[in-house]
């Protein structure tokens, strides 16, 4: 998630569409993305990060912002959320705040825990908020993967203590 639903968080979802698929897991997982605020509803991403999507190989970039409601957030298992900001302001909408987490958080080698806004700065903005996305989202593809096998399909039990 993000301010407006145009920048890091389409970006966010196509990275991590295309890391399930190749893991595997596309077909088991919805990914979406959606904004903290109502600014740019109805809108496409961002041009520049569409470029940046497109020039690094990703073609699913297709997006129409909306913004985050409670109850979408409920019938999430986890939501990522760009700054500490989002974190907060998503944290209270949520039934489970544990289930929101920081993108970075997922990187193991993140040098902050935040990934900057780059709508008001230069372009090169765009290609680090690709480049960190990518370094996190190998951590989210195993978290996912984690709960998947955790959880319970018809005709088998689940996983206990």
């Amino acid at each position: 998630m993000c301010s407006g639903n145009i920048c890091r968080s389409p970006l966010g979802a196509v990275v991590l569409r295309a890391a399930l698929a190749e893991a595997g897991l596309g077909h088991r997982v919805e990914v979406t993305s959606a904004g903290i605020g109502d600014w740019h509803v109805g809108q496409p991403a961002n041009p520049r990060a569409v470029r940046v999507l497109r020039a690094a190989g990703y073609l699913d970039t297709d997006h129409v912002a909306h913004q985050i409601t409670s109850d979408e957030i409920a019938g999430l298992d986890l939501v990522l959320a760009a700054d500490r900001a989002h974190l907060k302001a998503l944290r209270r909408l949520a039934d489970d705040p544990a289930k929101v987490r920081l993108l970075r958080s997922f990187d193991p080698a993140a040098d902050a825990d935040e990934v900057p806004d780059p709508y008001y700065g230069p372009d090169s903005g765009f290609d680090d908020v690709l480049t960190m996305t990518q370094a996190a989202v190998p951590g989210v593809v195993e978290e996912i993967r984690g709960r998947l096998d955790e959880a319970p399909t018809p005709g088998r039990p689940s996983r206990g203590p």
